[in-house]
């Protein structure tokens, strides 16, 4: 116990959520790694590992600390404080690693395909009632929310303009919180917004808003949320990183199975909705089989393709401090690859 309140204390001072611990292990585990989690729905690989043993098979003992995002999650990975976080990639990300904060993205943990448009545009119910909205490019002189701005949600919102042949510059952007979106839409202070589950259900069900389009639609290449390591942690215990990778892909894969047109509907989704009711803020397993879940490539593989444009976005509201960056200054796929390789292909469970 000792030891486990010395790596709270470790992290504290960087930041201001309440720090949580799941799944200590047992104390015959030779090899510790420290985690940091949002509690979110795309967490659930770190999540499945741990539970199915996954973990313990590779002989980790993985604590897990709760962080409210990415950027709290920056500082104690690059100083080693913790091994492994996980987020978006903002243009905040890039300007840590311009500033030799040591972290690397190395594998999926939530990207867009067919059917599984996680986040999605959303347009206020009666502004689509009265034709105001019809099209793209109606979207011009709106006032439109996003979760954070130099974000890959902003970059998302600036796809679904491009549609409409306009730019960034066409519309009034504000940044609010996802939850904070619904009372935004009842008291008509948003026309619209980019939005995540499960508030864009939320806003759906409560006639608040409109599902234009999910960005599985809008924007089919974005890479919406990675796993990130600290580089000291790969090159300190690169066995150990790998050993990690493996549990966290064999989890991954478990959580494919659980997936079937566009829900939470596969062979096994019983095992995921109680996993997730059990882990996230979401305590209603009806709302996880209700909204779309993120989608996790099952080899962990980054889209290289989604992640240039958002950098490119990011380049055009000259938000970085380095404006030559590229995306392999963050980006190691190496070990999600060996990991892969050495768990052969996936194989997709059947009823």
């Amino acid at each position: 116990m000792a030891r486990l309140m010395s790596a709270v204390a470790a992290v504290a001072p960087v930041s201001l959520a309440m720090l949580v611990l799941w799944g200590i292990g047992s104390v015959a585990q030779t090899s510790t790694v420290k985690v940091a989690s949002a509690a979110i729905a795309s967490d659930v690989g770190f999540f499945l590992a741990q539970k199915k043993g996954y973990f313990r098979q590779e002989g980790l003992n993985v604590e897990f600390t709760q962080l409210a995002n990415a950027p709290q999650m920056i500082g104690p990975l690059g100083r080693g404080q913790l091994d492994v976080g996980a987020g978006t990639v903002s243009a905040g990300l890039y300007n840590a690693v311009e500033r030799d904060i040591a972290l690397r993205a190395v594998a999926d943990k939530g990207s867009m395909r067919p059917g599984y448009g996680f986040s999605g545009l959303m347009v206020r119910k009666d502004l689509v009632d009265s034709g105001r909205f019809k099209t793209f490019r109606d979207l011009k002189g709106m006032k439109i929310a996003v979760g954070t701005f130099a974000s890959a949600n902003s970059s998302a919102v600036n796809e679904a303009l491009k549609r409409g042949g306009l730019t960034w510059a066409d519309a009034n952007m504000v940044e609010l919180q996802f939850p904070q979106h619904l009372p935004a839409y009842a008291n008509k202070a948003i026309d619209a917004s980019m939005t995540n589950e499960p508030t864009s259900t939320q806003a759906v069900q409560n006639r608040l808003a409109v599902r234009i389009a999910g960005n599985d639609e809008i924007y089919p290449d974005q890479q919406t949320a990675v796993v990130l390591y600290s580089e000291l942690f790969m090159r300190q215990r690169p066995q150990v990183a790998l050993k990690f990778m493996r549990a966290y892909i064999r989890a991954v894969r478990d959580y494919n199975d659980a997936l079937a047109d566009g829900r939470l509907a596969g062979p096994n989704a019983d095992e995921v909705v109680s996993l997730l009711t059990e882990f996230t803020f979401i305590k209603d397993a009806k709302v996880h089989r209700e909204i779309t879940p993120a989608a996790i490539d099952p080899d962990g593989k980054l889209n290289l393709k989604g992640l240039r444009n958002d950098l490119a976005f990011f380049k055009e509201l000259k938000l970085l401090q380095d404006p030559n960056m590229t995306v392999e200054r963050i980006v190691d796929t190496s070990i999600a690859e060996q990991a892969a390789k050495e768990l052969g292909p996936y194989r997709a469970r059947r009823n």
